[in-house]
Formats: C-alpha cells, sequence, structure tokens
C-alpha cells in the first residue's frame, strides 16, 4: 500500500507538458517525414517523457489548434515549434495562450517560432533576425552557466550542421542570456532568452530547423528539459490587485477619491 501511495503521489506531481506544432513540412516533405516519422512534436515529446515529464501533443490542424481552454488549463509548460504558417494560428487562441501564460503558464519557443504571433505579442517587436540554410556548424556557448537551463550542460553545445540565425535579433533584452551562438559563416545569436511576462517564464531557445536532427541529440533534449523544469510555475504566494485594505492602521477618512 505505502508503494501505491508514493506512485500516485509521483504522477499527480509531474510536469504536464503541451509540445505544439503546426505540423505542415512533416506532411509536405518527404525529408522532414524521414527524419521526424512521429512530427517534430512526437520527438520533442517522447524525448520529455524519457525524462520524467507527462508529455502531450498537439498540432495546428486539431480544433482550435489543440489548445483549448481545458488543455491549456491542465497544461504547466507549453513548448511551441511554428514555421510556414504563422497566420493560419487563430487570433482567438494566441490571446488564449497570452492570458496564461499571464497566469503562470510557461512557455517554450523553438528556432523558427520566433515570428509566432504568440512570441511577437509577448514581446512587442518584429522579432526579425537574418537568416542562410547552408548546412553549417553552430556553437551554442553557456553565458550563464549557474542558470538552471544549463544545468548539467558543458562549456557549449556544437551542432554540425544548422540553419544559421545572426543578429541583430529585434527582441526586448533578456531577463538573462543563456546561450550564446556563434556560426561557421561567422555570425553570432543570442540562441537561449529567458523571460517573465506577468506571472510567466517564456524561454526562447533557437536550434531546431526542420531537415537537421536537431531534437534526436541528446544535449539539445537535456536543454529542452531543463527549461521546461525552470518554466514550469512556482509554489509562491498569489499575487493580490486591485483596492487593498491597509496592513497597518491607518486615518482612511480622507473622502477626495473620486473612485
Amino acid at each position: 500500500m505505502a508503494n501505491a501511495v508514493t506512485a500516485e503521489v509521483e504522477t499527480t506531481s509531474m510536469t504536464r507538458v503541451t509540445v505544439w506544432n503546426e505540423n505542415i513540412h512533416e506532411q509536405e516533405h518527404e525529408a522532414v517525414a524521414d527524419l521526424y516519422p512521429d512530427g517534430i512534436h512526437g520527438a520533442i515529446a517522447s524525448a520529455l517523457e524519457e525524462r520524467g515529464f507527462d508529455a502531450e501533443t498537439a498540432t495546428l490542424q486539431e480544433p482550435e489548434h489543440g489548445l483549448t481552454e481545458d488543455v491549456l488549463a491542465e497544461t504547466d509548460v507549453l513548448t511551441w515549434w511554428g514555421h510556414a504558417a504563422h497566420d493560419q494560428v487563430a487570433d482567438e487562441v494566441v490571446s488564449r495562450v497570452k492570458e496564461r501564460v499571464l497566469d503562470g503558464m510557461g512557455l517554450i519557443v523553438l528556432h523558427s517560432g520566433h515570428y509566432s504571433k504568440i512570441f511577437r505579442k509577448l514581446m512587442g517587436t518584429t522579432c526579425s533576425l537574418k537568416w542562410r540554410e547552408a548546412a553549417e556548424t553552430e556553437r551554442l556557448w553557456v553565458v550563464e552557466p549557474g542558470h538552471p537551463i544549463a544545468d548539467g550542460i558543458d562549456e557549449y553545445i556544437e551542432l554540425p550542421e544548422t540553419e544559421m540565425y545572426g543578429e541583430r535579433f529585434d527582441i526586448p533584452a533578456p531577463d538573462t542570456l543563456v546561450f550564446n551562438s556563434w556560426f561557421e559563416g561567422g555570425e553570432v545569436f543570442r540562441s537561449g532568452c529567458c523571460y517573465r511576462r506577468g506571472a510567466g517564464r517564456i524561454f526562447y531557445f533557437r536550434p531546431g530547423h526542420e531537415t537537421y536532427p536537431i531534437y534526436h541529440n541528446n544535449t539539445v533534449q537535456q536543454v529542452l528539459a531543463n527549461a521546461c523544469e525552470w518554466a514550469a510555475s512556482g509554489d509562491g504566494p498569489e499575487p493580490s490587485f486591485g483596492n487593498a485594505d491597509p496592513i497597518e492602521a491607518i486615518d482612511e477618512s480622507d473622502e477626495r477619491s473620486v473612485h
């Protein structure tokens, strides 16, 4: 009985991650389907499950893109991969996701998700950048080794074939920059950016072009797991807003308020 109780506690305390993917390249391009037979979302969800997360998937093609109010209410962290269909994501769903982030849901934005409606809405900028697809080497340097997202990661991550993203990256200055990339062609890029919006934590992680096996890389998978753990909402005090009663005794006889 004790073991059964322990197992139940472990199950109910697992972080719930919803892995979202537009799921278009996998259906339209044989090379991508061969690389990710279960979709990019399937590869990421499987890697997270192996690391102890309760991972479910959702795609653009599902009703409400799989991001219903009920799904989001049960989601601790949402990961987002999009590229070819940013404009097909319904504004109503984007607003719904934004409100959940402000309320405390974590958001991990991946690779070309920098142009997603949700990331641009939360950043308030164009999120534009330079890019080049030439299967070149990328070296992601850990510039904040004490950050939880860098836990267990060596001094740098080297990816032999990637799509280049280069500065200027039109984003607000990150609260914390965890990774900074160098590319074989000479560019650099802020590749691991942490933000807080409302009660929610946001992490942008650059690697992940669909024609390269980025999400099969064990170290990349570990970064994603670390990021999900970091972004999951904590158990801190619930903030209160609006008109507040005084904590200490004060004279409240002033009647000049118009509220």
